[in-house]
């Protein structure tokens, strides 16, 4: 039997997304509260994202604004899958707070504003999961623009307060879907370093949790 590159590689990618959903399942979350919602989008449902995309892009005049969205667009089109990850508002109750800039969780609801540290826990398992597609060299960008579209058309389901789409890719460096957001030197240069440091906290994670194991 032969197995053709292509092929193999399409299946890579799928696994490589399930890693990432777990990765962003498990990452620590505030008081060990689990409001992170994860999905894996490929065909016509990404299409519609892309497409909205396109249209907020076409809704604003302001170049900012314009210019991503269409651009990402494109490298979302080309990529084989769409891993999506939004977080629901749920605010954490510590006591004493304040992150938010209200005195407590129920001021800071009242005034329609939402928990910081729903937003941080977003973050970590976005982190967690870029991290897995990195270990794995697959090509792949942490998208804004693809996560609000995505919320715009109830691509997540349910009610989110923030999300973020992360298209991933295995093509040949000639064929790079992300060609299109290339970034100045020193913009490269704080990638890798933020790269790095994600790479350290998932090796503390690792270490924590063995540590854990072998304690119980």
């Amino acid at each position: 039997m032969i197995y053709k590159s292509d092929a193999v590689e399409k299946n890579a990618l799928f696994e490589v997304a399930g890693l990432m959903a777990a990765a962003a399942r498990t990452a620590p979350k505030t008081k060990g509260a689990d409001n992170i919602v994860v999905l894996i989008v490929d065909g016509d449902e990404k299409d519609a994202i892309t497409a909205k995309m396109r249209n907020i892009s076409e809704s604003y005049d302001i170049e900012t604004t314009k210019m991503p969205y269409a651009r990402d667009a494109g490298c979302v089109d080309a990529s084989d899958y769409l891993v999506l990850i939004g977080v629901r508002d749920n605010p954490a109750g510590l006591i004493p707070c304040g992150t938010c800039g209200f005195e407590n969780c129920a001021a800071s609801v009242k005034a329609g504003a939402h928990c910081a540290f729903n937003f941080s826990d977003l973050g970590t398992a976005t982190a967690s999961a870029v991290v897995v597609a990195a270990q794995n060299f697959i090509d792949n960008r942490i998208l804004n623009t693809a996560g609000k579209a995505a919320m715009d058309i109830g691509a997540f389901g349910e009610p989110v307060i923030r999300g973020y789409g992360i298209p991933i890719s295995a093509r040949g460096k000639n064929h790079n879907v992300f060609e299109g957001r290339q970034e100045p030197f020193k913009q490269t240069v704080c990638r890798k370093l933020t790269l790095i440091s994600m790479e350290l906290y998932v090796s503390i994670r690792i270490y924590a949790s063995y540590q854990t194991s072998t304690t119980e």
